[in-house]
């Protein structure tokens, strides 16, 4: 078998946050399996000619299922082709990697996996603040917001998630937020907390909302949660812009 898949991370939507190995990929591919959130004006730098298959997977939207992709990856592969399976932000987190690499392997089909940049880090240079201080937020913890049905994980590590002293960023939680930071104060996080609402982290359409945890969940309560976005709370959220009281 002579096809090669390079898993590469798009980063969180603007192209010049792309690595240079990214770039290299996407101009060599003969096949471009992308998801929705790598789409736009990313897709413009792979080679003319190349086919682009959307692949992409939405809340509450009709979407390609895993298995789906999954043979498609080993059927373009074995054509012995080049193929970009291109991933929002950094392939490696929330996106589902492991299973594409393990039916990959399994079909003895050769791989490579790009980093990139995660949204998360884009968030934060967008807001101006970093994911860590001395002495204050010396830890940064990941986390989805949802689980395979769509709602919150019952498993999470709540005192770790309650720690005033770390930043905790959480991807695809916008519904399910409400209920999460009733359990964290419940677990003792302080009200107060600053927490920020980043949407289209990176890109034209990029928008940031400080709040406090109390006044996001108010903010979210109901709310529409189709777009996508991140949550950040812990001491860092705040940045240099007061946070929102509760409303």
């Amino acid at each position: 078998m002579s096809g090669f898949v390079s898993f590469v991370s798009s980063g969180p939507g603007d192209p010049e946050l792309l690595t240079v190995k990214a770039v290299k990929r996407l101009q060599a591919a003969d096949v471009v399996l992308y998801d929705d959130l790598s789409s736009g004006p990313i897709l413009d730098l792979a080679r003319p000619g190349a086919q682009l298959i959307p692949v992409g997977k939405r809340a509450g939207r009709p979407s390609a299922r895993q298995d789906q992709v999954n043979r498609l990856l080993v059927k373009h592969a074995a054509s012995g082709v080049q193929v970009v399976r291109l991933k929002s932000g950094d392939a490696g987190i929330f996106g589902r990697l492991e299973e594409e690499v393990a039916v990959l392997s399994a079909a003895g089909v050769p791989f490579e996996i790009v980093p990139g940049v995660t949204s998360a880090a884009a968030a934060a240079a967008g807001a101006g603040i970093p994911l860590t201080r001395r002495l204050t937020a010396r830890r940064v913890q990941f986390l989805t917001g949802a689980d395979v049905t769509g709602r919150l994980p019952d498993d999470l590590n709540w005192p770790a998630l309650a720690d005033p002293g770390a930043t905790t960023v959480i991807y695809m939680g916008k519904r399910t937020f409400p209920m999460l930071a009733k359990a964290l104060l419940a677990h003792g996080l302080p009200p107060e907390t600053p927490a920020l609402l980043a949407h289209g982290v990176s890109t034209p359409a990029e928008r940031l909302e400080r709040f406090t945890i109390t006044g996001l969940a108010a903010h979210l309560e109901g709310a529409e949660n189709t777009s996508p976005a991140l949550i950040l709370y812990g001491p860092l959220a705040g940045g240099a812009v007061p946070a929102r009281p509760p409303e």
